[in-house]
C-alpha cells in the first residue's frame, strides 16, 4: 500500500482500515510467536501501513 492510496480516503475509512491493520498485525505477532507464520517480513510492512494510515488520518484531522 502506498500512501497515494491512503491519502484521499475519509477520516471513517481510515478508522476502519487503522483498526483491521492492528487486528491483523496483532494476528501475525501471535503467528510469528507460534512459529507459524511463513513470512515474517510481513510485520515489517503492516507496521509501515498502520504507520501511512495514522499519518493520513492525522492529516486530516489537522486540517
Amino acid at each position: 500500500m502506498k500512501y497515494q492510496d491512503v491519502k484521499d480516503l475519509s477520516p471513517t475509512e481510515l478508522k476502519k482500515k487503522k483498526k483491521a491493520l492492528t487486528q491483523d498485525l496483532f494476528e501475525a505477532k501471535m503467528k510469528n510467536t507460534l512459529g507459524q507464520l511463513s513470512n515474517p517480513l510481513e510485520i515489517r510492512g503492516m507496521r509501515r501501513d498502520l504507520a501511512r494510515v495514522n499519518t493520513a488520518l492525522v492529516q486530516k484531522v489537522v486540517r
